[in-house]
């Protein structure tokens, strides 16, 4: 038998399809496969006159337990341009901070402002590279010397350019509100409303969207972070113990020192010879 090299038999292009028939064994042996991990957000975009307003619900989930009620989904990239993340939070972070820190390297070797489509194909070129396995669905917005810019970033790496965007398990309830209200050259304060109304729809529509309502507004002037720009779904009543004293019976009581009382007493230093 003669001894041929494993890389020999395999394709040298295109795609391999050898997993498939062992998957469909795994299958077959009562194993199941895993399956694409959902996640809860909503997060949203709209270009305004001269302004890009981002938006984002706070909510972030592990399954059907809420882990934080008050997670910050819209990043920092450059002083022009923010991004919203869906998806898993630790991807979303990473990937957003290390475009952010290669954009300000690129600032600090040509001395210009950066532009979203810089960001945009850092963005898609990085996440294709990863074929999906990197869980970050954003919506990149900012505003440059071409005007505002809004992009939605698919984990795959696919990217669209319009007007408005969703994106997250609410991203349809959003989408209503927008398809359905808005119009070009919005106000700046017309879109922030806007803005709000399409999060709350995820909100109250997404059981994985809730909490608050944050809002980025950015201009060519400057950004606004609107952080808890609204709490559409406060807690409707909280539980307070006011227990009078001697309610529960004290049976015994000892005090143990942690500590042995020393007493300190000064003394004189003797100054060294030399």
């Amino acid at each position: 038998m003669n001894n041929i090299p494993i890389e020999s038999c395999l394709p040298k292009g295109g795609f391999n399809f050898d997993y498939v028939q062992r998957n469909e064994f795994i299958q077959q042996q009562g194993s199941k496969m895993p399956q694409t991990k959902k996640t809860g957000t909503t997060i949203v975009g709209i270009i305004c006159k001269d302004a890009v307003v981002l938006g984002a619900d706070t909510r972030a989930t592990s399954g059907p337990i809420v882990c934080d009620k008050n997670c910050e989904k819209i990043h920092y990239i450059a002083p022009n341009i923010y991004c919203c993340g869906a998806g898993t939070s630790a991807d979303t972070e990473n990937t957003t901070a290390l475009v952010s820190s290669q954009l300000e390297l690129h600032r600090l070797a040509t001395g210009r402002q950066s532009r979203v489509a810089t960001a945009l194909t850092m963005l898609r070129q990085m996440l294709f590279k990863y074929q999906g396995h990197v869980s970050a669905a954003l919506v990149l917005g900012g505003v440059d010397i071409t005007g505002p810019s809004l992009y939605t970033v698919y984990p795959h790496g696919s990217t669209d350019g319009l007007p408005f965007v969703t994106m997250g398990s609410g991203s349809l309830a959003a989408m209503s509100i927008f398809e359905a209200e808005y119009k070009t050259d919005l106000s700046v304060e017309e879109g922030i409303k806007l803005v709000d109304k399409a999060i709350r729809a995820g909100i109250f529509n997404d059981l994985g969207s809730g909490s608050n309502v944050d809002i980025t507004v950015i201009t060519k002037d400057g950004v606004e972070i609107r952080r808890g720009h609204a709490r559409p779904n406060p807690r409707a009543f909280s539980r307070t113990y006011n227990f009078p004293a001697g309610t529960t019976t004290v049976l015994e009581e000892k005090v143990t020192a942690l500590r042995q009382h020393v007493d300190v007493v000064e003394s004189g230093v003797a100054a060294m010879e030399i």
